[in-house]
């Protein structure tokens, strides 16, 4: 549904992106992930024909970004992380507006149906100035979906909204996964772990990983980590844990210690041995997997803070 290929974009003599390739399949929802000015928006600008690539091609449900921009523009969603709405336009207005322009058929039935997806069928006479932020997001989702399009891009589409709003919105984008293609940028890990099918991680303009969390963690952890819990212990517990032969590194966490090791099977009975020789009582040895965050950090940490912003929204 959407193919990426070599996708390079300069600002001046500065490269936004680097010749990024990647796929995205029909039905798939994809959270794109990165620091600031890794090159996400300048990618979610190019995918929806807001901009041109310098080098590169890039198609979304066959047509090219640049040769057929007007296709691509009536295939697509797109709800950017300010949402262009206006303030002095009710809810409903507003959306008659946008499926007017959209062409939709029959457009007063479809904006009843859209605000009823996404909850705010009460406020449709609601003054747009008068909305919360978590309000206008969901008006800039409907937006988005108004002309049932085969492919959302969605820019931080749960920001600003409290708890329960989040995991209304979290729903809506799985119940829209299975009748659309969604790709989607958030700064919050946890939300891509759960609602996405698979991930994209973005870096000073490249594709540092991508595949599902699962894929991510088994490629990253290597040996793998273990959490250690040590109960009565007279002696330094982490300087013992270092000499257990393979493993790579022991950190503190608040009631125990993670182990990194080369085999996180093998070496599991050579940690008990020890803490127990030591004469000290082993509470607690276990697997402990990677989050998406831990994966996130470990991929993007070197040299976040040099990293050039991407150019604002106008």
């Amino acid at each position: 549904m959407i193919e990426v290929q070599d996708l390079t974009k300069y600002y001046g003599n500065f490269a936004a992106l680097k010749g990024i390739s990647f796929t995205v399949e029909k039905g798939e929802v994809v959270g794109f992930l990165g620091p600031n000015g890794a090159g996400k928006t300048t990618t979610m600008r190019i995918l929806t024909a807001y901009m041109p690539p310098s080098a590169g091609k890039v198609t979304v449900a066959g047509y090219d970004v640049v040769d057929g921009s007007m296709e691509v523009r009536r295939v697509i969603g797109y709800m950017p992380e300010t949402v262009p709405l206006y303030p002095d336009m009710s809810v409903f207005g507003y959306l008659d507006f946008v499926a007017e322009l959209r062409g939709v058929p029959d457009r007063w039935d479809r904006i009843e149906d859209v605000l009823d997806r996404v909850g705010m069928l009460e406020r449709a006479d609601s003054l747009i100035r008068n909305l919360s932020k978590g309000m206008r997001q969901r008006v800039g989702l409907a937006q988005a979906i108004i002309h049932d399009p085969e492919v959302l891009i969605l820019d931080e589409p749960t920001i600003g909204l409290d708890p329960r709003q989040v995991l209304e919105v979290r729903q809506l984008v799985r119940e829209l996964g299975r009748d659309h293609t969604i790709i989607f940028s958030t700064h919050i890990l946890s939300e891509a772990e759960q609602v996405c099918d698979r991930v994209l991680i973005i870096d000073h303009g490249q594709i540092v990983a991508e595949g599902t969390p699962q894929n991510l963690r088994d490629r990253l952890q290597k040996g793998g980590r273990l959490f250690v819990r040590v109960g009565r212990a007279d002696g330094d517990v982490e300087a013992l844990l270092r000499k257990v032969p393979t493993v790579r590194e022991v950190t503190s966490a608040e009631t125990g210690f993670i182990i990194s090791a080369d085999d996180n099977v093998g070496v599991r009975p050579a940690i008990a041995r020890a803490v127990v020789e030591a004469g000290w009582d082993l509470l607690e040895l276990r697997p402990l997997a990677m989050t998406l965050e831990d994966i996130f950090l470990e991929l993007t940490a070197s040299d976040e803070d040099t990293a050039e912003p991407e150019p604002e929204e106008e």
